[in-house]
């Protein structure tokens, strides 16, 4: 791939294009804006601007260190990432290791809407992750960036011929473990940049005027938004706006820039820092026209810095996912909150006629819907001038039925995450504390917990930043407003420490679930052996509970509980007080390893037979691999049949490990029929890469522990954290477990029921 026999580098190096110095030629050559785009600012967030962000799932963010280094990038994640605390001052997690400081801005995205809202502050203080700003300005930006990009048509519908054989250029050169030809190793020559780059239809780009305010603008083109001129060098177009040109008079003033670009359908970002200059070339301009129309400026960017890495907040806002674009009942209409703008400013200007007119307008009905469909015209008529074809505009672009969506039927129902506030923490022993949970909405009567005894949860956790997700047994027994599950303290254990060390009463969690198929049935045997260690007995203590629950049964219950010592025996005194009040149907065995030994086959052997369990007996085990291992051995020693035995092992919760350096591309089918593609970024597992282009993966627990995202792997190589819940025999027969999952190469998944 030699991009000097591009021609747009060839343009470049004819000579060296004309450069903007001044306000005036800016102006010259763009015009200047009127006077009713500034009235369109205010300097606080009133009642409209919360509405949006409260909807707003996802933003871009341009900030600066204290060194002065520049850089741009997503946050969010989920609607309302962003807290409110006054119509001046807001705040977010920022888990990048970046520290903002000073001028900062951001424009705040609504999945399937054109226009954006654009907020400039800066830094009023931080801690740890948390960033609190202090709000300065505000005002809607027009959809023309978004819908020149055609951001939230689906994934690779968007993509011109052009961008596809650049990328796939970039791409087989990657794959023969080579970068792009250039002239130099620049930084634009890394694993997959030029590849990204070729792909990218929309990117914020950040500047800063001299003194230091800041500016975070959208860019968005039919083809790739900035194009490569060398390994050092790109030039991203500047077509007709709304002739404020902030970025380009920040940048007479100060050259230095930083952008994030986005690939539809991809959860990575390219991350770009540079230099910048205006030209107004002619022989430049020419190469990127469309049907005959060039642009009216381009900024040549020097490039110092560029680099993919897998964004959190695009992944958890899954922005081109089925279901997450608003439709026109629903996302806040903010071509109505920009007359509200002009309105008020009209009026504290001194336009008293020209603001009442404003509200007089808007107060018809019907006239909001009205102002829409002539502001969807004129962005089709400007557009079509520029040489786009195919505008889609407001609703028309955002995913319907027919050939933009997969069919409803296709589309797999995704485990929707229920916020639990956390009633209680109740301290078990030194080392394990129970988290007493309930619905987080303060509903009177809220839903029950509804599982099956030995079932598991997944609690996601925001820490520093990012989302934590851990499984845990529930302990309590099903059918109660409240919910309890039992944490043990792992040394190193992220999410444990956390547990033990933060949260309190009052503090919100997510939780998904039920999972799992460790569990006891909802019809109970005559007789039931239960065999744990440490924390393992948190899924018995649930079927325990709910057992003796029921005052008529006349099942039986027999435990073997191992524990290192009395004190660290979880449950030990309700478990006491359960066999004193129920002698006929539960006995408990404890085996304190400080003071009697490892718990080996001859003791467990010794113990089985000593109950003498009947013949129709049910048997559960939960502890580390080498006793459960160990307590299967003997069971199949003494005949018991394997269906009337169920074992959970401890799984590991550490983060899955990143496999790769550079993305990978993943096809999906579903029984030989092809579902659709996605790019893995590198620290991305399949499933999170699957989730975020829109793509039907199955999954549940998230964490390797139940299953439910088990695919068989048709081609490639993948890389899993272990151990995790595959038998032996299904990795041989080629299944692994999208969850815990990164790619060592291209991959192909099939995601038939297994």
């Amino acid at each position: 791939m030699t991009w000097e026999n591009d021609a747009i580098g060839q343009a470049v190096r004819s000579s060296a294009p004309h450069r903007l110095t001044t306000p005036d030629e800016v102006e010259g050559a763009i015009g200047h804006p009127p006077s009713v785009i500034m009235l369109k600012q205010i300097d606080a967030l009133d009642e409209g601007c919360r509405a949006v962000l409260a909807r707003c799932p996802i933003a871009a963010f341009g900030y600066r260190d204290a060194d002065g280094v520049g850089r741009t990038t997503f946050i969010g994640g989920r609607p309302g990432f962003t807290r409110v605390h006054s119509p001046r001052r807001i705040s977010f997690s920022l888990p990048e290791p970046g520290a903002p400081h000073g001028p900062v801005s951001f424009f705040f995205l609504l999945p399937g809407v054109g226009e954006l809202l654009r907020v400039n502050g800066s830094v009023a203080a931080r801690r740890g992750a948390e960033i609190t700003v202090d709000v300065e300005e505000a005002y809607v930006h027009c959809a023309q960036a978004v819908l020149r990009s055609r951001l939230w048509q689906p994934p690779g519908q968007a993509a011109t011929a052009e961008a596809t054989a650049g990328a796939e250029t970039a791409e087989q050169a990657e794959q023969a473990g080579q970068s792009p030809e250039f002239a130099d190793d620049g930084p634009l020559s890394r694993p997959g940049v030029a590849r990204f780059l070729a792909a990218s239809p929309f990117l914020a780009l950040s500047t800063w005027d001299a003194s230091g305010g800041s500016d975070t603008s959208p860019r968005g083109d039919r083809q790739a938004v900035a194009r490569i001129l060398d390994a050092r060098t790109l030039v991203i177009p500047d077509r007709r706006g709304n002739k404020r040109a902030d970025t380009l008079h920040n940048l007479l003033r100060d050259d230095r820039l930083s952008f994030a670009a986005l690939v539809p359908g991809r959860s990575g970002v390219l991350h770009v820092r540079g230099r910048g200059a205006i030209t107004d070339d002619p022989a430049l301009l020419e190469t990127m026209a469309l049907r005959g129309t060039p642009p009216y400026l381009a900024l040549v960017v020097d490039v110092e810095d560029a680099e993919v890495s897998g964004n959190d907040a695009v992944a958890r806002a899954r922005p081109w996912s089925p279901g997450t674009h608003l439709d026109r009942g629903t996302a806040p209409d903010l071509m109505a909150l920009a007359g509200e703008h002009l309105a008020a400013n009209s009026a504290r200007s001194g336009a008293g006629s020209s603001a009442f007119l404003l509200r007089a307008v808007g107060a018809v009905p019907g006239m909001s819907r009205l102002l829409r469909l002539f502001a969807n015209l004129l962005y089709r008529t400007g557009m079509r001038k520029e040489g786009y074809e195919d505008v889609r505009t407001g609703a028309d672009g955002r995913r319907r039925g027919g050939a933009d969506r997969r069919p409803a039927e296709d589309v797999r129902t995704e485990t929707p995450l229920r916020e639990v506030r956390i009633a209680e923490v109740r301290r078990e022993t030194p080392s394990t504390v129970t988290l007493v949970l309930e619905d987080a909405g303060g509903d009177p009567d809220p839903a029950p917990f509804d599982f099956l005894p030995g079932q598991f949860f997944t609690l996601v956790a925001d820490i520093d930043g990012r989302p934590v997700r851990r499984a845990y047994s529930a302990s309590s027994a099903p059918g109660s407003s409240r919910l309890e599950v039992t944490v043990k303290q792992v040394e190193g254990g992220r999410f444990s420490t956390h547990v033990h060390r933060r949260l309190r009463a009052g503090d919100r969690l997510a939780l998904r679930g039920p999972s799992g198929t460790f569990h006891a049935g909802p019809q109970p045997a005559d007789e039931t052996v239960l065999v744990a260690a440490g924390s393992g007995m948190t899924p018995m203590m649930s079927m325990i509970r709910a057992r003796l629950a029921d005052r008529t049964g006349r099942d039986r219950i027999a435990l073997l509980y191992s524990s290192r010592s009395a004190e660290e025996t979880v449950f030990g005194a309700e478990l006491a007080r359960l066999a004193k009040e129920n002698p006929g149907r539960l006995s408990v065995t404890h085996v304190l390893t400080a003071r009697d030994g490892r718990l080996d086959a001859d003791g467990v052997r010794r113990w089985v037979t000593g109950i003498s369990p009947a013949r129709d007996a049910r048997y559960y085990v939960c502890g580390p691999q080498p006793l459960t291992d160990t307590v299967l051995g003997v069971l199949a020693g003494l005949g018991v049949p394997d269906e009337r035995v169920r074992h959970e092992r401890y799984v590991s919760g550490a983060d899955t490990a990143t496999a790769t350096t550079v993305p990978r591309e993943m096809t999906v089918e579903e029984d030989g029929r092809a579902v659709g593609t996605a790019v893995v970024e590198p620290g991305q597992t399949l499933l999170d890469a699957g989730l975020a282009a829109g793509l039907p993966m199955p999954y549940s627990c998230t964490v390797g522990n139940c299953g439910d995202c088990m695919v068989r792997l048709r081609g490639g190589e993948v890389a899993q954290n272990e151990p995790n819940c595959l038998t032996p025999q299904e990795k041989t027969d080629g299944y692994v477990l999208t969850c815990v999952g990164s790619p060592l190469s291209e991959v192909t998944l099939d995601i038939a029921e297994p």
